[in-house]
């Protein structure tokens, strides 16, 4: 971040806001780790020690430089659970001194004694108890449990429909054993000396799972037209089963008005507005990646005259940017993602996606979503994220007719 002495300066000029922060010395311990923090548990950013808020450049005499480093050092390592990793660089501007201290986004979530901080505008902010668990889950860290195995309240061992928790174990399986099998699956989860069910047990193995997850569905929609308008919506559905029904019911949404233009030349020539195999590994993507604890939004579908759009609540897991989705791979709900793998797709639908499972873990789905949309539209799908929420834009191909 600011490779170009100019750019910094370019930067201090424009003065504090998400990315960089003044301090005219160095703070109190607790104070500068609270920043340092901070930073890391958002995006990542740039501290400078030697400018006033008011972006004067103040500098530090030499000593006062050196200890600075020192201490930042120090804190990073005492005060910081767990320590970040830090780069500091000294620099001279208008021949005064000052110390640059990048963070970077971290991989964990880092809380100093004053507890856990992440830099809003610019200020640090202490996060609330929501925010916080959301940061825990989508950072995946080691000793916290994922967010698809933990516990339900008010659910019981009788949540789970048999006819579909028979899925995930062995055919011959008796009654006294199915609970253990249904724990070890974690499809069960023990609280205290009560049997619970889990987030992926309920969404995977209960008809409504909205009923204790809420927003737990898929929301579709198709208007004939390029905007959001009540007086084009053709077509509105919202898919409530559990998630692999939930799949199965928004891929045949999309192939319902999945137009098909043709031509006649040599023989006849069809052509889909979309790529079917696309669309089931986008919305594939979308239940398995999306965030689950976050209950004020669902995953919603929409179909206009010209492009699909498609919403999945959740930042990108771990340090996965939009820019690495072709080449990375990360999965949010690991658990989610075994069940799904191991559900045979009927042959119909199997044959179309040309897969026999709901997912094949290779990491070849957002290659099948670029390459197979692209060669039909000419335009390469677009990904975007909007504050917690991926957006997937896939263009429709353009009718032969009007070739």
């Amino acid at each position: 971040m600011f490779q170009r002495q100019t750019e910094l300066i370019e930067k201090i000029i424009l003065g504090e806001d998400a990315t960089i922060e003044f301090k005219r010395e160095m703070p109190h311990r607790d104070s500068m780790a609270d920043e340092i923090t901070a930073f890391a548990n958002a995006q990542g950013g740039t501290i400078l020690i030697g400018i006033d808020d008011n972006k004067e450049i103040v500098g530090l005499e030499l000593q006062e430089l050196d200890k600075a480093e020192k201490t930042v050092v120090e804190i990073c390592e005492d005060s910081i659970e767990p320590p970040v990793p830090i780069f500091t660089e000294k620099l001279r501007i208008d021949d005064k001194n000052i110390l640059k201290i990048e963070v970077p986004r971290s991989l964990f979530v880092h809380k100093t004694p004053n507890g856990y901080f992440a830099r809003q505008g610019s200020s640090k902010r202490e996060m609330p108890t929501d925010q916080l668990a959301r940061l825990l889950q989508s950072r995946s860290q080691a000793r916290i449990i994922t967010f698809d195995e933990q516990v339900i309240p008010n659910t019981h061992k009788e949540t789970l429909r048999e006819s579909y928790f028979r899925r995930f174990i062995t055919e011959d399986a008796t009654e006294d054993v199915i609970e253990n099998l249904l724990l070890k699956r974690r499809l069960l989860v023990k609280e205290r000396q009560e049997i619970r069910a889990s987030v992926a047990g309920v969404l995977m193995c209960h008809d409504t799972p909205d009923d204790y997850l809420y927003n737990s569905f898929i929301q579709a929609v198709y208007y004939n037209g390029k905007v959001k308008d009540a007086n084009y919506q053709i077509d509105a559905k919202d898919f409530r089963g559990t998630l692999d029904q939930q799949i199965i019911d928004a891929y045949t949404f999309v192939h319902k008005h999945n137009m098909v233009s043709a031509r006649k030349e040599v023989g006849r020539i069809d052509q889909p507005q979309y790529s079917m195999r696309a669309v089931f590994e986008a919305i594939v993507n979308a239940v398995v990646h999306r965030d689950y604890s976050k209950g004020e939004s669902k995953i919603r579908l929409f179909m206009f005259a010209d492009r699909l759009e498609l919403y999945s609540p959740g930042a990108l897991a771990n340090t996965l940017t939009v820019d690495d989705l072709p080449f990375r791979q990360a999965t949010r709900n690991e658990l989610l993602a075994r069940l799904l793998s191991e559900i045979t797709l009927e042959d119909d639908v199997g044959k179309k996606v040309k897969r026999r499972h709901f997912l094949e873990r290779r990491g070849e789905g957002v290659g099948i979503i670029l390459n197979e949309s692209e060669e039909l539209s000419g335009k390469t799908p677009l990904y975007e994220l909007h504050n917690e929420e991926l957006c997937l834009t896939i263009f429709a191909a353009e009718s032969l007719q009007q070739v």
